[in-house]
């Protein structure tokens, strides 16, 4: 089991959730965050004064799946987020020891389904 984790651009969530669905990835936790990487920000000028804004907004999305899906998944999520561009984003991949639904209290792959 593993958990991916995807930092991607606002404005294409709806690509990546269509690109997702169609590879049949369809449980997922979606979350708006700040930060930044190579973009380092941008300035704008707001009443005559320069700021510096250097946590853009950017979107989380967490994906708990068994193994055979992490490859179609990566591949999903990549498909719907690059554009080419600096600050398409970052997927993270991380074993995950132990997933129990509350539910039912099934454990392991059958708890992710």
């Amino acid at each position: 089991m593993k958990l991916i984790i995807a930092m991607i651009q606002p404005y294409k969530l709806p690509d990546v959730k269509k690109a997702l669905f169609d590879a049949d990835v369809h449980k997922m936790t979606v979350t708006n965050v700040l930060g930044c990487g190579q973009q380092r920000g941008y300035k704008e000028t707001y009443r005559g004064l320069i700021t510096e804004v250097n946590l853009l907004k950017k979107v989380k999305l967490e994906i708990a799946v068994n193994d055979n899906f992490v490859e179609p998944t990566i591949k999903a999520i990549i498909k719907g987020a690059r554009s080419g561009e600096i600050g398409d984003g970052k997927i993270f991949i991380l074993d995950l020891p132990e997933c129990i639904r509350i539910r039912t209290g099934e454990k392991g792959k059958e708890a992710i389904g």
